[in-house]
């Protein structure tokens, strides 16, 4: 049903029986993780690099967390090296999209 993102993974990591604790913990991945990552352009643009890969660490584990395997390479090949950058944050961008569009799909389905 999804592309990027793993029901199986956030049941796991969130706990099945727990539709409340999953809500609140994807709106929190949705308001902080998602949005950080959206930033990387203003960073790139202020060649703030040490900013673009702190922020692609920090999202890892939440990209582990919802199954976005796709999603986590990306972020490690960011973080590792700035020399595609642009390349891949546009694949980045293009999934972030993706990913927030199937979390709220997720949490319509949880309700």
């Amino acid at each position: 049903m999804y592309q990027l993102i793993s029901e199986q993974s956030i049941y796991h990591y969130f706990g099945e029986d727990e539709p409340e604790m999953i809500r609140e913990m994807v709106q929190i991945i949705l308001e902080t993780n998602i949005q950080d990552l959206k930033e990387l352009d203003d960073f790139y643009k202020k060649n703030d690099f040490s900013t673009i890969k702190k922020r692609c660490h920090k999202a890892k584990p939440t990209m582990i967390y919802i199954g976005a395997q796709k999603t986590r390479k990306i972020l490690e090949e960011i973080e590792k090296s700035l020399d595609d950058y642009q390349e891949l944050n546009e694949n980045l961008q293009a999934q972030l999209i993706e990913i927030e569009t199937e979390l709220h799909q997720f949490l319509e389905a949880i309700n």
